[in-house]
């Protein structure tokens, strides 16, 4: 019998023998229907600071409170309930620079960690245009001013549903 270069490395392993190998082979599988049976076990909800994470309403309440704290300018607040999915409310507001815009998105993402919410992604902090900030049910736009005439959020975000 010849012995394939498989089984001249496993016999060279210690314990792991011809023998061993043929042992494992005469085992059957699990069938489909024992598997099914198998206990499953769910894992637990993770959460890192134990404390609940706030309600949109909350949220929103922080948002504003920090962007008056900021003095960001013309701070408008659009409920996106039953106009999209993407969020409970949409606040749309203006600092009156670059370095303004990022210093106010850079500090609402840090109250919003503070009072507990993960899960914050913060989009245009190089630039600071415009920073978008996405909390979850509460989705924070901070403009320059010129930028912020430019795409016109709350017109967009405001129009009632259409109809044909």
């Amino acid at each position: 019998m010849e012995r394939t270069e498989h089984n001249r490395y496993l016999e060279d392993i210690p314990g792991m023998g011809r023998a061993v190998c043929n042992e494992r082979k005469g085992k059957q599988p699990l069938t489909k229907p024992a598997l099914s049976r198998a206990a499953r076990r769910v894992p637990e909800p993770v959460s890192k600071s134990g404390s609940l994470h706030p309600s949109a309403k909350q949220t929103l309440r922080i948002v504003l409170a920090r962007l008056e704290d900021m003095k960001a300018e013309d701070s408008v607040t659009i409920d996106l309930n039953g106009k999209s999915s993407i969020g409970d409310y949409m606040v749309v507001t203006s600092g009156r620079s670059q370095r303004h815009v990022g210093a106010v998105a850079e500090h609402v993402v840090k109250d919003l960690k503070a009072a507990g919410l993960t899960g914050i992604r913060v989009e245009g902090m190089r630039q600071s245009d415009w920073v978008l900030i996405d909390a979850g049910d509460v989705i924070v736009h901070v403009f320059r001013p010129e930028v912020r005439n430019f795409y016109n959020l709350e017109k967009m975000w405001s129009a009632g549903p259409r109809t044909n």
